[in-house]
């Protein structure tokens, strides 16, 4: 990773520090409800966490989780990846921050199932919120996922007979693609608005156990990101349009710098 400021500057420190003080908040908070439930036999557990409302503790330990996330994210997308390119604008810094969200969420899903499978097999107490978590969390990672491949022009493209085109012809090929895309995506608001809008203010549930709200969070979730999609698509056209002719061969797919650290690791 870079370790030069992509675009928080100045406030690079601030929210180094913010972010290191909510993590402690938040674990130091998690950590005095699961001894209070252990212990001394609180009632606040996984199921409770979900309808925090009279009970203070639970809303400051995930207010503390969200801030900490969100400025994790933010931190973390001030470095760019060897491979990947410099943010153009203020839609780049919002996928990117998204990208750094979804990263830290595959390693949420990790220990969530790494803490199902040692409560299983070597205490014999499966949980009843493990998959459903792991779940929903993995909804939001493909999300975001998609939205971070959009930024990084990464997603499938079939370049054989667009390498041939002249640069005039490659623009019009692009302003297609941006149309479609946008297409797509307003039909799809304008098909699943209402039922997104209903899911969200009843705040429909899995119908579970634990019974998260799932269907009220992941439906609005699909229709905001895949707007998102769209702006960045336009961004991406937008900040393409001056650049030269570009040549793709099977190269491109091979990471030189992953290569190199494999080779340094095991020379190590």
């Amino acid at each position: 990773m870079n370790g030069e400021s992509v675009w928080l500057g100045p406030l690079r420190g601030p929210v180094r520090l913010l972010m290191i003080g909510f993590a402690i908040l938040a674990v130091g908070l998690i950590a005095w409800l699961i001894v209070g439930h252990a212990v001394f036999g609180s009632e606040v557990a996984m199921y409770e966490m979900l309808r925090p409302a009279g009970r203070p503790l639970v809303q400051a330990t995930l207010l503390s989780l969200g801030a900490a996330l969100l400025l994790a994210s933010m931190y973390l997308s001030d470095t760019i990846g060897a491979i990947e390119p410099r943010p153009t604008g203020f839609v780049d810094v919002i996928s990117l921050i998204c990208s750094r969200l979804a990263m830290i969420g595959i390693v949420f899903v990790v220990i969530v199932m790494f803490y199902e499978v040692v409560s299983r097999y070597v205490f014999e107490k499966p949980t009843l919120w493990a998959n459903e978590l792991s779940l929903w969390i993995a909804g939001f990672v493909f999300l975001l996922a998609g939205l971070y491949a959009k930024q990084q022009r990464s997603h499938i493209r079939i370049y054989i007979i667009y390498d041939l085109m002249p640069r005039w012809a490659q623009k019009l090929c692009d302003c297609v693609s941006v149309a479609l895309i946008w297409a797509f995506t307003l039909a799809l608001v304008w098909g699943g608005y209402n039922e997104a809008r209903d899911k969200f203010f009843r705040g429909e549930t899995f119908g579970t156990a634990w019974d998260p709200p799932i269907p009220a969070t992941i439906k609005p979730a699909i229709l905001i990101i895949i707007a998102l999609v769209a702006i960045q698509s336009l961004s991406n056209l937008i900040a393409d349009w001056n650049k030269p002719p570009e040549s793709h061969t099977p190269m491109d797919d091979i990471d030189e710098t992953e290569i190199e650290n494999i080779r340094r690791t095991l020379e190590e």
